[in-house]
């Protein structure tokens, strides 16, 4: 049974960011949202709250961590300690309150673009300055069928960075907007190289559960040996099984190091988790398996889509498959869009992408697409999107 639901549907019946931006005649790809129903433990769960009243201020069990910890042993290997997991509101608010903790107003956080619009952010409201190191383009064309795996770390670059005074490190692992999973052995040589500097990772790992079949993920923390000593991970169900609008985060240490950080921020940092939020996550981690796997197997076949019909309907178009996640980085310099394609698109073919430049300079002529939508809503994007040529 499929988990995703027609965008025109959706349309009609949702309230979200997503279904609410443009008008209905627009087909919305952009924002990271889902056109998907929910897994049904997580809806049981949900309605069983509403239904008791279970409504209130988050309490202070360990079910979450717990769950957690559990997942990911299961799915990666990780031996995670429950005693060492924080929630709180959302992925964002955990970025923020950890780089509060672990920079002085007007230190340097590195940042890898292309990457998710509101890293700088982040930086900016932590006190910060973001010091911009570009991720490495592949060395070869490649083609449709080649996946983001050619993309790399600079890590040559993020040395300067440390030696010009950065300490911080925000890294997006899976990269957002690439889908690239950075393999074991580069996540351990930044790990060595923020020891020799005694600098800090902080890693968004929220994308870690939509990892491709063809790609193997690693959590930072468990990279190698050194990297449980000087990082935290943040992540959450609410990318992969479409939950934001819950809000719950989890920021989770290996060391006293990180435990130190977790218990000197605000105690309404782990307060404002939502309830609803932690009670959907609690069954997502412990049932929602079933569930997840579908949604693989569904977006493993649009990225297959992608790859085989992009270049017939924008000739010229560059895309390599994602690795991880519903998020497609398209190449749209070799057409006659400018560095801004995604308005242009709007206008000709009624189909709302995201902004390349959003994601850094590098985003020039370039969108994001989310493919996290039914085979039939895919056919029509790609439909329209041919009459803009």
């Amino acid at each position: 049974m499929s988990v995703m639901v027609s965008a025109f549907d959706a349309q009609r019946t949702r309230t979200s960011e997503k279904y609410t931006t443009y008008p209905p005649e627009v087909l919305p790809m952009f924002v990271a949202e889902m056109d998907a129903v929910l897994a049904e433990p997580i809806r049981d769960a949900l309605v069983a709250a509403v239904a008791n009243g279970d409504t209130g201020y988050v309490g202070h069990g360990r079910a979450l961590p717990e769950a957690f910890a559990d997942f990911a042993a299961e799915r990666w290997s990780w031996r995670v300690d429950p005693d060492l997991v924080r929630t709180t509101t959302d992925v964002s608010v955990a970025a923020v309150e950890t780089l509060r903790r672990v920079i002085e107003p007007g230190d340097q956080v590195v940042v890898m673009p292309p990457v998710y619009p509101p890293f700088w952010e982040y930086v900016a409201e932590a006190g910060g300055s973001a010091t911009e190191v570009p991720l490495l383009p592949p060395t070869d064309p490649g083609d449709a069928s080649s996946t983001t795996a050619g993309w790399r770390m600079d890590l040559d670059g993020v040395r300067r960075a440390f030696e010009d005074g950065a300490r911080t490190v925000l890294l997006c692992n899976p990269h957002n907007p690439l889908g690239l999973v950075h393999p074991r052995d580069e996540l351990a040589a930044l790990a060595r190289l923020a020891a020799e500097y005694d600098a800090v990772v902080v890693s968004d790992e929220i994308h870690a559960p939509l990892t491709h079949a063809d790609a193997v993920f690693t959590p930072f923390l468990d990279s190698c040996p050194v990297a449980a000593d000087l990082g935290v991970a943040l992540t959450s169900a609410s990318k992969a099984w479409n939950l934001a609008g819950t809000k719950c985060a989890l920021l989770i240490g290996a060391s006293e190091r990180a435990r130190a950080w977790f218990d000197g921020m605000p105690a309404e940092v782990v307060e404002r988790t939502g309830i609803l939020g932690y009670t959907a996550s609690v069954a997502a981690f412990r049932a929602g398996g079933p569930w997840l796997a579908s949604l693989l197997a569904e977006l493993a076949a649009n990225r297959r889509t992608l790859a085989e019909r992009l270049g017939e309907v924008l000739p010229g178009a560059r895309y390599r498959q994602p690795q991880a996640s519903y998020l497609a980085w398209v190449d749209l310099g070799a057409l006659p869009f400018g560095d801004d394609p995604a308005p242009v698109l709007v206008d000709r073919a009624r189909v709302a992408l995201s902004r390349g430049l959003d994601f850094g300079r590098q985003g020039a002529g370039h969108v994001r697409l989310n493919f996290g939508c039914s085979a039939e809503t895919l056919d029509e994007a790609l439909s329209r999107l041919a009459t803009a040529r």
